[in-house]
């Protein structure tokens, strides 16, 4: 297995981002009403019971994270394609603003601005989405260095 990324974005694309991705597959499983009670810190949800469409959301999210995580290792380390790379990352920034986006609307300025306030959630949609983002124009960019040529 290889992959033609510069070192960090490697490190960054193939292994912290598959492991994130793979604890957000778990997360609904192992502890859904955590899971959905969570997205928004310090609501009244989690006071609520979670109906069946919620869990079914919430079960499909987490099905979604883990398909994303086998898809980014599939493409990143068996094409040696730099175009097929780029346009992936491309499109995986653009994902990254909508989940800021949608992140944010839930969240309202006041959330998104109070960082003490975060829990794991809001650091796992805000924090490491916008680390990626950033890595992500940072390759795209150059910033990393050439992709190797396989």
């Amino acid at each position: 297995m290889t992959t033609i990324l510069p070192p960090f974005p490697r490190f960054v694309f193939t292994i912290f981002e598959p492991v994130s991705l793979v604890a957000g597959f778990l997360a609904p499983f192992l502890n859904l009403p955590h899971f959905v009670h969570s997205q928004v810190p310090a609501t009244a949800s989690a006071l609520t019971p979670i109906s069946p469409s919620t869990r079914v959301i919430a079960l499909q999210l987490g099905n979604v994270y883990g398909l994303l995580a086998l898809v980014g290792l599939a493409v990143l380390y068996t094409t040696t394609e730099p175009k097929v790379v780029r346009n992936y990352v491309i499109a995986l920034a653009i994902a990254d603003i909508g989940h800021l986006i949608v992140t944010g609307q839930a969240l309202g300025w006041e959330g998104v601005v109070n960082v003490p306030g975060w829990n794991d959630m809001a650091w796992g949609n805000v924090g490491v989405t916008a680390g990626l983002f950033v890595t992500r124009v940072g390759y795209l960019m150059g910033s990393f260095g050439e992709d190797r040529v396989a």
